[in-house]
This record gives structure tokens, sequence and C-alpha cells, in this order.
């Protein structure tokens, strides 16, 4: 028995790590959406205020959405690699489709949360309520008054704090913007859905990749940036390590630090700054005739060069 679960623990770790942009995705909205509810049951307060209601229902929505979408394109390696490539080769040698592929992948990512942010606000109604009570047009609502009530009296109705007159429509003004808002969330979701379809299929129509040659290339990015981020760490630590020692005359290590740092020895101790402009921004090229040989962002390049890789 704990064989089995031992070998179904494995199973749902490897499964879930072949899936790791989509959970990554799925955490960051479950994320956006339990900040968003409790955003709204904490923080929300609508002032109920002609002029003011509009700036501050909106702001609720579109801000928070704005900042989550430039911390996702600042919290992206891409961005830093096209702004070093763009630093170092002018782009002069970014192709049109990898910069399409590197442009998806960032705001592809980025826009996770801000969209779960703005849906979920829609859906909720509040901040729509909000922001649109004082232009709502009453004469929609049955026996109303003959005198039209103003701006400032709309603006009252998310606070429930109207005049005795006007508190019975309370709860159909409300259901009318929530109706509004969420019928607004709702197209939104089949707008960003009908999207991102049409984007997957535009990416595997111009892609030169079959299905299983996608599979690998995937597989294959994702192993070569855990390796890359390993070996960085233990270069780094074993270069430190060395300079400190030709400071102090000895380094204080743990023992399996030390064992660490015996298997490196004969490693780059300093690794030129031409080696790392290779690496730094979208491609790696070939010395001799300076083209691209292996890229760590664009799969476009690395197979249709004449090595076929």
């Amino acid at each position: 028995m704990s064989a089995f679960l031992s070998e179904y623990i494995k199973f749902i770790a490897l499964y879930f790590k072949s899936k790791d942009v989509m959970v990554f995705n799925g955490l960051i909205g479950l994320g956006t959406v339990v900040g968003q509810t409790a955003y709204n049951i904490l923080a929300f307060n609508c002032p109920c205020l002609p002029k003011k209601n509009y700036l501050y229902g909106l702001a609720a929505i579109g801000v928070p959405a704005l900042a989550f979408f430039v911390i996702g394109v600042m919290l992206n390696q891409n961005t830093w690699d096209i702004v070093s490539e763009c630093r170092s080769r002018r782009c002069r040698k970014l192709s049109v489709t990898a910069a399409f592929a590197l442009l998806g992948s960032t705001v592809g990512r980025a826009v996770v949360a801000p969209v779960t942010w703005t849906v979920i606000s829609l859906l909720r109604g509040e901040a729509y309520v909000c922001a649109f009570s004082e232009f709502m047009n009453p004469s929609f609502l049955d026996d109303f008054f003959i005198t039209t009530p103003g701006p400032e009296i709309m603006a009252q109705f998310p606070c429930k704090d109207v005049p005795a007159l006007f508190m019975n429509y309370s709860g159909e003004v409300e259901r009318k913007l929530k109706y509004e808002s969420q019928l607004l969330g709702w197209l939104l979701v089949g707008i960003f859905s009908l999207a991102i379809f049409l984007l997957l299929c535009l990416k595997n129509c111009c892609s030169p990749l079959g299905y299983h040659q996608e599979a690998y290339w995937s597989q294959y990015c994702s192993s070569e940036q855990v390796f890359f981020q390993r070996t960085a760490e233990v270069h780094a630590k074993y270069h430190a390590a060395e300079n400190v020692k030709s400071f102090f005359g000895f380094v204080a290590l743990e023992d399996q630090e030390k064992q660490l740092l015996d298997d490196c020895k004969g490693i780059k101790s300093v690794i030129p700054r031409l080696e790392w402009n290779r690496i730094t921004g979208v491609y790696m090229y070939r010395e001799s005739d300076n083209t691209p040989i292996y890229s760590r962002l664009s799969k476009w390049d690395m197979y249709t060069t004449e090595h076929d890789c």
C-alpha cells in the first residue's frame, strides 16, 4: 500500500511539473480572487457622492488590474531578455516571429491577474454599482415619482442612504446595475477565452514544429532553465569562496559546501563579458558566421538553423 501511495504521489508530482505554467496561472488567478473578495469585504467603501462615485468605482476596478499587469510584466524574465537584446544589439537580429512569441509569452502571463480581478469585480458588481449609479436613468422604474431625482439622490443608492420616498426602489436600482455589470463580466470572459483560442491557433499554424516537437521544446526549456539556475548558483558560490580565500587566506565553509566546491575545481573562475552577451537577450550566436545556434527564448530559430537541432 505504501509503495502504491508513493508511486501515486510521484505521478501527481510529475503531472503538475509538466503543467507548471497552467498550475502557476491557476494559483495566480486563485490568489487574485481571494484578494479581490477580501478587498470588497474589508476595504471597499463607496463615497456615495456625485462625481466621486464614478472615479472611485472605476479606480477600484482598473487601478489594481493595471498594477497587477505592470508587476506581471516586471517579474517575467522575457521582459528583461528583450531589454537586454535591445540594449546590446538594438534588436537588429530579433526576428518578427521571435518578437511575436516573446510578446505573447510576456503579455499572456501578465494579463492573468488583471483579467481575473476585472472579471470578479464585474461579477460581484459593487464597484460598478458605485460608479454608475448617479448616471442611471430612473424612468425605467414602475410608478416612480413625477419629480425625477437628480444625481445627488441617485449617487446615494449604493449606500442605501436615500430619502424615505426612494427607499423602495433601492433594491431594483441595484439589481439593474448588477445585471449590467455581470453581463459585461461574462462578455469579458467570452472575449478573453475566444482570444486565447485564436492566438493558440495562430501560434500552432505559424510554428514550424509539430506537436511532439513542441512538447520536446517545452521540456527542453524547462530543464535548461533549472540546470542554468542551479549551475549559476554553484558557480557564484565557488567564485565568491575563491575571492574571500584570496583576501583572508581561508574561507569558512560547511562540510557540504566543501564537497560541492571540491567537485567544481577546474571550472572557469571568471566568465568574460562577451560570453555573457551571447546568452543575454534572445539569441546565442555562432562565432564563425554570427548566426543563431540556440535560443533560450525562441524555438523558431532553434529549429530553422541549417543544423536542424
